[in-house]
């Protein structure tokens, strides 16, 4: 679906066009064309395909979707693979797509799975017209940085999840089975996040540390900014994903303290009743010449000498903290 086909020339806004207008323009000197398009037919992707020139082995990327982000030069057109994070209402996490194709002279951006659009970063372009006279390179910059920028929110949201976890482990009486159940769907969540964000940082080092394609070379230091805060996001996942490693072990811990702890309280009750065993067992043996067996007072003393054993275990226990 065609979202909007704009032509700019010097940073400005020079008309909203249609389609078959599009190779009118490419051919004017200093201008050139910007088309957003959601989810295109095969049609509309081979209809700008023809209008572009676009390559068939980018445009068969675009036209999947699911690639892994990247960024890759076809002649003097660059293709970028990215991937939006965002939330659906049910708090999952949504995997989209953003294909972009700029050359000297147009843009093409494709959404794919996407709820929120990109509207907003065609009004912050038209509104630095000085920027936007760099042409392509500052809308891929433009389009980049708005997708970075979102990742931000997912990982405070991220964060704050874990924060929430990372209390109940030390609750009294948790549940250790749920806390581990949650940091387990803690760290899935981070992965997914993380298989956007790593790949991206490695294809942005193209944009800054080596030779920068030509479209790009006047937004150079913007693309620097897109790369420093990548690599902010990406430190950020690495340091959770390290942490929720040590909170998952310290409720390992916790576990196996627990357990402990039943084991001991289960191994002292054993005892004590271990006691009043023998001696019942000793005294229930019928045997005629027995001594003991003829005293008035045999039974009761009998029960005051288990009675007496028993607490006195009880109480070693207790003071060793076993009860």
């Amino acid at each position: 679906m065609l979202i909007n086909c704009s032509v700019y020339r010097n940073g400005s806004k020079l008309a909203q066009i249609d389609v078959e207008s599009i190779s009118e323009y490419l051919a004017q000197p200093d201008c050139f064309v910007w088309v957003a398009l959601s989810e295109p037919s095969d049609d509309e992707l081979a209809m700008m395909q023809r209008e572009f020139g676009l390559h068939e082995l980018a445009v068969e990327d675009a036209q999947v979707g699911h690639e892994r982000p990247k960024i890759e030069e076809y002649g003097d057109t660059v293709f970028c693979v990215l991937h939006t994070i965002e939330f659906d209402p049910t708090d999952r996490l949504l995997v989209g797509e953003l294909d972009v194709f700029a050359a000297p002279n147009f843009v093409l951006s494709i959404r794919h799975h996407n709820r929120q659009g990109f509207t907003e970063v065609r009004r912050r372009a038209e509104n630095e017209p000085h920027l936007l006279r760099d042409g392509a390179g500052f809308v891929l910059y433009a389009l980049m940085d708005e997708v970075v920028d979102r990742y931000f929110p997912i990982l405070e949201q991220l964060e704050g999840e874990f924060d929430a976890i990372e209390a109940r482990i030390f609750e009294p009486g948790a549940e250790r089975k749920a806390n581990l159940h949650r940091l387990y769907e803690l760290k899935r969540r981070i992965t997914t996040v993380k298989h956007a964000v790593a790949p991206l940082l490695e294809a942005a080092g193209k944009l800054v540390h080596v030779r920068v394609p030509p479209v790009c070379a006047g937004s150079r230091e913007y693309f620097r900014d897109v790369y420093d805060h990548l690599a902010r996001v990406n430190g950020s996942l690495d340091n959770l994903r390290e942490t929720i490693s040590t909170a998952t072990q310290v409720d390992l811990s916790m576990v196996m303290l627990d357990e402990a702890e039943t084991t001991k309280r289960l191994a002292a009750w054993a005892a004590i009743f271990a006691v009043a065993t023998t001696l019942v067992g000793i005294w229930g043996m019928n045997f005629e010449n027995m001594p003991e067996l003829r005293w008035g007072w045999g039974y009761p003393l009998s029960l005051a000498v288990i009675g007496l054993a028993c607490g006195l275990l009880y109480r070693r226990f207790r003071r060793a903290g076993w009860l």
